[in-house]
């Protein structure tokens, strides 16, 4: 086939990978595409936001969603902040899916367009998917949605043929995985793996300590929030047994891990995997996975395939068996000793770490087909087996994602608190919440995003009626004062200026009455109240502490800007050959 001739097909295929990923995203986000707010667990999305300590990572608890506040609230400024959310949201799913395609097409090519378009849908249809977008972890998506990309670049650079434009893609699509901490370090685990994996076909493996110094420079915000913030560097280990990945019916640990189900929380759980349609619908996925893998076994000397294998059993192996009791013992002692180990306690989100495999196996399950059908016509029973099981991904994971408007006492209270007159202590102190205006779905509060002052959070979370993650430090003597019924006096001294009480979450108590009784009312309504204290002593990090981590920022989202263009300037090499080829060769 003629140079000239091969450059259109390959643009045209990535054209269908593109419509593919659009679809897939409009299908799932729909509800959420109409305007409104996310307020669904974790997820929390307000008109505007700020960027406070908090934003930046600066606070007293851990930096769990570094970047992502701080380019939230920059956003914000320029468009509804849940635009931003959506938009984000939208783009990780549709460009997740085109990158995990052109993954598949370029180590498998045998498999054709039909089966890069099934490794596309299975990569953003699937239980992990759908259980951590009811989790609301909605920024984490963008962490496995890199995935793809990043291993169709890391291809590039390990086969010689790498340009400048591969390294800045590298860079961009390191920093878009490293929206937040965990994703950050499963983009860094598949880097790695595909570019040290040994092979005769090449002897590049010195690239990999290229990519970590350049993943070191895309992690610096959440990794200098960790260094410069009030946190503590260890985190709770009585949560690991909460957080461990959760049996599903007639599955067990094992096989919802297969299945890429099992989240710990019960309510992120799509209805459709409730009962024992789990275990069929983890059988027509599994179904899929094991023809393609046939397929994958013959092709065990590519390097690609080898790295994902690898990356993905010892995921699978380590995610079960910490969920066992030696397994959950030996967690409990790393996250209470380790500074950071936190991050690994919900383990049932990294079986991100699984989708480049799974992946693989659809397009090889739809090559395997096309031995006794076209494989236009293969791929259709392959997305049968990938969407039926799972029809309430679609529309919001069955509905359940649902934009809602705050009340207008919402916009008041932000357009009251300032930035600088003291920071702000919530009532109640926990971040559970179950509004009136989202139907008592339960989310977390949404007051540290809407003020333009810092929130002092305490970061607890009840899991099971068991909180975890006790406030310490200044948020724990701020919550014993207004608990204790300390005078206003106090509060100020710990820098807190104001106190909004939540009335609609749980009654204010006597003694904290007696606090608010020498506090200045300043706004009253049927779920809210606003109160001013005087003289709040200044608790706002410090000038060069804030200065780093806003140069840390601007890098990081220099990093992503950068890697746009990159990929963009990426254009398919019709002289590289395939993975395939090159293995076959060697």
């Amino acid at each position: 086939m003629s140079t000239r001739r091969r450059v259109p097909i390959i643009r045209r295929a990535r054209l269908i990978l593109a419509l593919t990923g659009a679809t897939v995203a409009t299908v799932i986000l729909w509800p959420v595409l109409g305007g409104g707010y996310l307020l669904h667990a974790d997820a929390v999305s307000t008109p505007r936001s700020f960027v406070t300590d908090t934003a930046l990572g600066l606070a007293d608890s851990a930096p769990r969603a570094v970047p992502q506040d701080w380019l939230v609230a920059v956003a914000s400024g320029l468009v509804d902040g849940g635009w931003v959310v959506a938009g984000i949201t939208w783009v990780a799913i549709a460009l997740g899916a085109m990158g995990f395609g052109c993954l598949a097409a370029r180590v498998l090519p045998a498999a054709g367009t039909p089966g890069a378009v099934a490794a596309a849908v299975l990569s953003m249809w699937n239980p992990l998917i759908a259980e951590r977008l009811l989790q609301g972890q909605w920024s984490l998506l963008a962490g496995y949605a890199a995935l793809g990309w990043l291993g169709v670049i890391s291809l590039d650079l390990r086969s010689g043929e790498a340009r400048w434009s591969s390294w800045v893609s590298l860079a961009g699509w390191l920093a878009a995985a490293g929206l937040t901490p965990t994703g950050s370090v499963v983009g860094l685990i598949v880097v790695v793996a595909l570019l040290v994996v040994p092979t005769t076909a090449d002897g590049r493996r010195g690239t990999g300590l290229t990519a970590v110094g350049i993943w070191v420079v895309s992690a610096m915000p959440w990794m200098l929030a960790a260094a410069l913030g009030g946190a503590p560097a260890t985190s709770d280990p009585g949560a690991v047994s909460a957080f461990a990945i959760r049996a599903e019916p007639a599955l067990g640990a094992v096989g919802a891990a297969l299945g890429l189900g099992g989240i710990w929380n019960a309510g992120s759980v799509p209805a459709s995997r409730t009962g024992a349609w789990a275990a069929v619908a983890t059988a027509c996925l599994l179904l899929l996975v094991v023809a393609g893998s046939t397929v994958l076994w013959r092709r065990r000397r590519i390097p690609a395939v080898r790295a994902c294998a690898v990356v993905a059993v010892v995921t699978l192996v380590v995610v079960v068996v910490a969920a066992t009791p030696p397994g959950l013992s030996v967690l409990r002692w790393v996250i209470d000793t380790i500074p950071g180990a936190g991050l690994f306690r919900d383990t049932q989100k990294w079986l991100g770490l699984v989708l480049p495999l799974y992946a693989l196996a659809a397009a090889a399950g739809v090559q395997w087909l096309g031995r006794w059908v076209p494989r236009g016509a293969a791929l259709v029973p392959a997305l049968m087996l990938i969407v039926l099981p799972l029809p309430d991904l679609a529309w919001g994971v069955g509905g359940q994602l649902r934009p809602v408007h705050y009340p207008a006492d919402w916009a008041r209270v932000a357009a009251t608190v300032p930035d600088d007159s003291g920071d702000v202590a919530v009532l109640p102190s926990g971040s559970n919440r179950r509004y009136a205006f989202t139907d008592r779905r339960v989310s977390l509060d949404p007051a540290p995003r809407l003020l333009r002052a810092d929130v002092v959070a305490t970061g607890e979370l009840s899991v099971d009626g068991r909180v975890v993650d006790a406030a310490t430090g200044r948020a724990r003597r701020v919550v014993d004062a207004l608990r204790g019924g300390a005078p206003p006096a106090v509060l100020a001294r710990e820098g807190v200026g104001w106190v909004l009480v939540e009335t609609d979450q749980s009654p204010v108590t006597a003694p904290m009455r007696r606090t608010l009784a020498q506090a200045t009312p300043v706004l009253r309504s049927n779920d809210l109240a606003l109160y001013r204290l005087s003289g709040p002593a200044d608790h706002r990090a410090g000038t060069a502490a804030r200065t780093a981590m806003w140069v840390a920022h601007l890098v990081w989202l220099a990093l992503l800007a950068a890697g746009v263009v990159g990929t963009c300037r990426r254009t398919p090499s019709p002289r590289r050959r395939s993975e395939s080829a090159i293995t076959d060769a060697a």
